[in-house]
Parts: C-alpha cells; structure tokens; sequence
C-alpha cells in the first residue's frame, strides 16, 4: 500500500514521551514544573553537569516494550512513535554519535528504541521516531538562540544557563556534528520507520530543513516527515500541541511555514493531531488533570470524520510503567469504538 494511503487510513497511533525528566516527574527542589514536565531542565535552569547526573539513576527495571506497543495494538492504534531524543539531548537509542544515550550512560544499558521497534514489528504496528531536529540543551550550539523573545514552556530555547554567550553561538556546528549524524543513526538502524515526527524549527535553516528531507528520501523513501521539519519540507501537517478542530478550513491564506499551531497547506490531504490525555507529555506525578474518557471519545470521533490522524500521547513513569489513568482512558475509548 502506498505510504500516504496507509497514514490516511491509520487514523489512530500512540506517542510516548519518556527520557531522564521522568525521573524528575514534574518537581525539582520543591519546585513544581507546570504543564510539561519534559521541559524541566529548562524551567529549573538545571545545569548539564547536574541534570547529567540523572544516567546514573536510570534504571527502569518495569519497562517492557511489548506490553506497551500491545496496549496500543488492543486500542486499535495503527503504529506508535517515541521519542528518541527530546530538548534535553539525550539520546533513547544506542547512539554512537554521542556517548549522552540510554545505552552508554546509564545503568540500563539496553536500547529502548531497539526493543520497541521489535515489539512493533511482532504485533504488527509501524514503527516512528521522534527527534529535536532544533532544540538541544546539552550542547553550547544548539538552537533557539535567536528565539529567546517568543515565549517558551521553558525559561529559554537554548541552554544559556551554561552557555550564557549567545554571540558565540552557531547552531551549524550542532547541526553537523550531533543533529544529522543521529538522523541518519535512526534512519539505518531500527529497521522500516513511517515516520520520523520532528518539533519546533526555531533555528533551523532551509538548506537544513532540506538536506534532513532529503537524506530520508534517500535512506529510506517511504518514511513520512512532519510539517515540524521546518521551512515547507515536509510530508504531512502536524497541527498545534492538542490542537482538536472542527473543519479543515477551505482557505488557508498566507501561513507560516515554521509555525508549531494551524493548518498548512498538505502535499498529500494528511493531517495528524499530537495530544496529552492530561496536560503534560512527559511524565509528571503532579498533573492528575486526566481527560475524560467521554472527552477522548468525542476527539477521536470527531477528528476520525475529518480525516485527521489522531496521535495520543502517554508519559511513562521512571520505571518504564505507563500511568493507570492513562491506560484505563484508552481502554474504555477503546470498548466504545468498538477495537476491545
């Protein structure tokens, strides 16, 4: 089946956010992190020495990829994207770009996004990468210096609490050295992806945008890109963080191109929805703000007669176990649509 087909037919897919914030879990010195405990390195200002530390205590002796991807699989979810490496930089795969990876740095030592592309591949469901193709705190040169002045869930887009000097700073350098190598990791060691879902193009050139596109067209073909690849290359629109419309409007006008909410114009018809069943994406034992399950129904319903793939997202705990509101939500949409 063509791969675009095959998007607009899925409908319904799984997101997990789950790297070292969850070992935070929304709190840092007392303080509380609101609404999204993966921003938390950002918000607390967490030095990298210190929040580095946080391998050493990443250990998550209940994670069990294939009671994940079959809890998706039941729900009636088509394929299911984690993160492989969020803001923070550190990698949830064996990357041998960079020594900050699951396998490398902690005392897990197991490749995450291995196993559950192996589960996936086992229970039928179609494997995605997320990936901060822009963002990244653990290096002087990542991006979103130049973005400072828009508002963030953080404190800032770059890490300038260790690298205050942003004069010094050329995201090129990230983008070389780190950003495209682990692009092309991903892109040849975990088997057939359907995606790769990539998030906030703050700083990211053209020519950049373009030479990621490119290179997954030439890695693998199949692959779709989401709009938030930066600067109109892209294979499908991904539309704001819990953005859940009521039409796709006819007229969309002039539109920015790098903009994270709204419609864009779609090379194929594809559209695709990422939300939170409470307010967060990662973990955070703080946010009990959980949507109802009628409120879940009526998304999925809705966005099922528009032809908009509906992306729900779960924040493992720090011991790998997706949280109990989370999975109970899913299963009662799940009995109601009719997948249970």
């Amino acid at each position: 089946m063509d791969n675009h087909q095959w998007f607009k037919e899925a409908g319904y897919g799984m997101m997990v956010h789950w790297g070292l914030y969850s070992l935070l879990a929304g709190e840092y010195k007392g303080r509380i992190v609101r609404p999204y405990a993966e921003w938390s390195q950002s918000f607390y200002r967490i030095p990298n020495e210190e929040y580095g530390k946080l391998t050493k205590a990443f250990n998550p002796v209940f994670f069990n990829a294939d009671e994940w991807v079959r809890l998706a699989k039941e729900c009636g979810m088509k394929y299911f994207v984690v993160t492989s490496k969020h803001h923070d930089g550190f990698a949830m795969y064996h990357s041998k770009v960079d020594k900050y990876n699951v396998v490398d740095a902690t005392p897990f030592g197991r490749d995450v996004i291995a196993e559950i592309g192996e589960a996936c591949y086992k229970h039928g469901l179609k494997l995605g990468l997320y990936y901060s193709q822009d963002l990244d705190w653990h290096e002087k040169h990542g991006g979103g210096y130049l973005s400072n002045h828009i508002r963030t869930a953080g404190t800032s887009w770059d890490n300038n609490w260790d690298f205050p000097n942003e004069d010094e700073k050329d995201f090129s350098i990230c983008f070389e050295n780190k950003i495209m190598p682990q692009v092309k990791e991903i892109l040849t060691q975990y088997g057939e992806l359907c995606l790769i879902w990539f998030d906030v193009p703050m700083t990211i050139s053209d020519a950049q945008s373009r030479q990621i596109y490119e290179a997954i067209k030439q890695y693998q073909p199949n692959c779709l890109i989401n709009s938030r690849l930066g600067n109109g290359a892209y294979d499908y629109v991904s539309l704001g963080d819990n953005e859940i419309p009521t039409e796709i409007p006819k007229n969309l006008g002039e539109v920015d191109a790098n903009a994270v909410d709204g419609f864009k114009p779609s090379p194929f018809g594809l559209y695709e929805s990422a939300a939170t069943l409470n307010h967060t994406w990662g973990f955070s034992a703080y946010d009990q703000d959980w949507k109802s399950a009628d409120t879940i129904f009526e998304y999925r319903t809705r966005l099922k007669k528009l032809g908009i793939n509906y992306l729900i997202n779960v924040g493992p705990d720090h011991l790998g176990r997706i949280p109990a509101p989370s999975v109970d939500i899913l299963r009662e949409v799940a009995r109601r649509m009719g997948d249970l």
